[in-house]
């Protein structure tokens, strides 16, 4: 009997498998890595206010002339700040993430102006909405982030913070079954007798699992006996997403592993 290849068996295994239906809620903080259960959208404009994107003066363009307007500066907005109306001749002294005041309409990097007591000379004029943020520009409420299914990274948890979002709903962990199987195994930390070596495949395979966010279920070392075998399958079938077994899978007489697959048609990915 030919091998089935690589390629091919992927297919079929992966065209046989269920998605998870069940979801759970998290804190944010706990959802990376997670994969998400329902689309995440925005309930509000980031930035949610317009605000000047660097320390400077903000002014309104039209009072500026050809050279060197002189302003007078009226206040003083930084971030968290919110300011008054600007009238005509009045510029505001804003820092970087302050809300832009009312009438604003550029703001000129305080490189470019010079203070004079409580005015300002404006050396290079700014062009209308220079150096400003616009509310919205970086998410637009109502606006849908990220989608169902998408597994989170460190930089969706922070997006999904920028909008005020507490916690997400996440699909639940794949519960994976790990057994290993062969009478000479035993766990580190015990005395080797002679034939038997250490259980090192367990400790590979929870690893890899660990870095997919799976849930992990140690079946333990199973004995070489078919009737073992078909208990410990036949149990944690209905318990986990994915068994995956280690040993016991070769011809011989003591490989027990792929007639007892074969006899559990409570295995849903072989089919009865």
């Amino acid at each position: 009997m030919s091998l089935t290849p690589i390629d091919q068996a992927f297919e079929t295994l992966l065209g046989s498998l269920t998605s998870i239906d069940e979801s759970e809620s998290l804190p944010l903080i706990a959802c990376n890595g997670r994969v998400l259960a329902k689309d995440l959208g925005s309930p509000v404009n980031v930035p949610p206010l317009t605000n000047s994107a660097m320390d400077g003066y903000a002014m309104r363009t039209a009072d500026l002339a050809d050279e060197q307007t002189v302003l007078k500066v009226t206040q003083r907005i930084a971030a968290g700040q919110i300011g008054s109306s600007l009238a005509a001749g009045e510029a505001a002294r804003i820092f970087t993430g302050a809300p832009i005041p009312e009438g604003a309409d550029a703001v000129v990097v305080q490189e470019n102006c010079k203070a004079e007591n409580d005015s300002v000379r404006v050396l290079q004029n700014p062009a209308r909405g220079e150096n400003l943020r616009e509310a919205g520009e970086d998410v637009k409420a109502g606006a849908t982030l990220l989608k169902t299914g998408h597994r989170l990274l460190p930089q969706d948890i922070g997006l999904a913070a920028s909008t005020g979002a507490t916690e997400l709903t996440v699909k639940r962990k794949l519960r994976v079954a790990v057994m290993t199987t062969g009478d000479e195994l035993v766990p580190p930390g015990n005395e080797l007798k002679p034939g038997q070596i250490y259980n090192s495949n367990y400790y590979s395979l929870t690893a890899l699992l660990n870095e997919l966010d799976c849930e992990v279920k140690e079946l333990g070392v199973v004995v070489d006996d078919y009737e073992t075998t078909c208990k410990v399958l036949k149990d944690a079938a209905v318990k986990v997403d994915c068994i995956i077994s280690t040993g016991g899978v070769s011809v011989g007489e003591e490989d027990h592993v792929k007639a007892a697959v074969e006899a559990q048609t409570v295995i849903s990915i072989f089919g009865s």
